[in-house]
C-alpha cells in the first residue's frame, strides 16, 4: 500500500530516506555527493511522483521504490 510521504513526520521521512540512500548505494558518477544532497534528491523524486513510499503488510516494512515498479505489480 502506498503511504503519502507528506503524512510522515519530517524526522521519520528523513530517516527513511537516509536508510534508503545508504542501503541502495546509488551511483552518482565521478563526483562526490553528500548524504544531504542524496536525501534532497530522493525527496524531490517523492514530490514529483517518481518514487513512492510503500508499506508491506506481509513483511511489516516500509520502503521507497520507483513509482513505475510499484504500479507494474498492481
Amino acid at each position: 500500500m502506498i503511504i503519502p510521504f507528506s503524512q510522515l513526520n519530517e524526522d521519520t521521512l528523513n530517516n527513511l530516506i537516509e536508510q534508503f540512500v545508504l542501503q541502495e548505494g546509488t551511483e552518482y558518477g565521478a563526483e562526490d555527493v553528500t548524504l544531504a544532497e542524496k536525501v534532497n534528491e530522493v525527496k524531490q523524486q517523492l514530490k514529483d511522483g517518481v518514487a513512492v513510499v510503500v508499506y508491506s503488510e506481509l513483511h511489516e516494512s516500509v520502503h521507497i521504490v520507483p513509482a513505475d515498479r510499484f504500479h507494474s505489480r498492481t
